[in-house]
C-alpha cells in the first residue's frame, strides 16, 4: 500500500509541475507587445548625385521591449525584392497622412530600431509628424507608433 500511495503523490506533483509549466509559457507567449514609442533624433545632411539630402532620423524609446526572434532572417516567409533572408518584422515609416516614406525589411535586432530614418530633398518640406508600424509578418500582428515631430 505504501508503494502505490507513494507512486500516486509522485504522479501528482509531476503532473502539477508540468501543468504550472505549461500555463508559465502560455502567459509568457500570449503578453502582448507594447506598440513602438517614437521620437525624433535629429537630421543628417547628405549628399547624393550632386543633390542635398536631409536624412530625418528617428529612435523607438522602447525598443529593448521587442524580442529578438521577431527581427530573426524568415527565409521561409515572401522575400523582400531579391533579398530571400528578410526579417521576421518589417518596419514601415508613414507621414501624418499615411504616405509611406521609407520601409525596413532586412533589421537584424531590435536595436536596430534606433536607426529608423526617411530622406527628402534638402529644400523639401517635411511632413509635420510621422509614425511607424511594425508588421510581424509571421502573426499578421501590427504594432502602429505614436505620431513623432519631424523637428527638435
Amino acid at each position: 500500500m505504501r508503494l502505490r500511495t507513494k507512486i500516486r503523490g509522485i504522479v501528482f506533483f509531476a503532473g502539477m509541475g508540468l501543468m504550472m509549466l505549461a500555463a508559465g509559457g502560455t502567459t509568457r507567449a500570449q503578453r502582448p507587445l507594447p506598440n513602438p514609442v517614437l521620437f525624433f533624433t535629429g537630421p543628417e545632411f547628405f549628399q547624393v548625385a550632386g543633390k542635398q539630402m536631409t536624412r530625418y532620423k528617428f529612435s523607438v524609446d522602447n525598443l529593448n521591449d521587442y524580442p529578438q526572434e521577431l527581427f530573426a532572417a524568415a527565409p521561409d516567409l515572401p522575400p523582400c525584392g531579391k533579398n530571400t533572408n528578410a526579417s521576421r518584422t518589417w518596419v514601415d515609416v508613414y507621414d501624418q497622412t499615411g504616405k509611406r516614406l521609407n520601409g525596413f525589411c532586412a533589421l537584424g535586432s531590435a536595436k536596430d530600431l534606433g536607426n529608423i530614418w526617411f530622406a527628402l530633398e534638402s529644400d523639401a518640406v517635411p511632413p509635420s509628424w510621422i509614425y511607424l508600424e511594425l508588421t510581424d509578418r509571421k502573426t499578421g500582428t501590427k504594432y502602429k507608433s505614436n505620431l513623432a515631430e519631424t523637428v527638435e
